[in-house]
């Protein structure tokens, strides 16, 4: 697979109270495009954070039906990938890419 592939798989990563608490247990969260395969999401963030990955478990995070100023309207799906990583590797996502 391509460098710039590796930088379309992975969109983000996701900062919240739950993903940190993950980071306790050497996992990490990334939203990643809705076409992306595990192997596919392995590689990116291989690749791109020179890390070992052990495991990536994937899920579909449907989007809501919300109301702006009156009007109705649908937030998107998000793909979210919790990539576990090997013993004595880690990533800061604070830093950035």
């Amino acid at each position: 697979m391509s460098e710039l592939r590796h930088y379309d798989v992975i969109l983000r990563p996701i900062i919240t109270e739950k993903s940190t608490r993950l980071s306790e247990h050497n996992q990490v969260v990334f939203a990643v495009r809705k076409d992306a395969s595990k192997p596919e999401i392995k590689a990116a963030v291989e690749a791109i954070f020179k890390v070992k990955v052990e495991a990536v478990n994937t899920l579909v995070l449907k989007g809501k039906s919300k109301r702006f100023r009156g009007r109705p309207g649908r937030r998107s799906d998000v793909k979210k990938a919790i990539v576990t990583l090997a013993e004595g590797h880690s990533i800061d996502v604070t830093t950035g890419i």
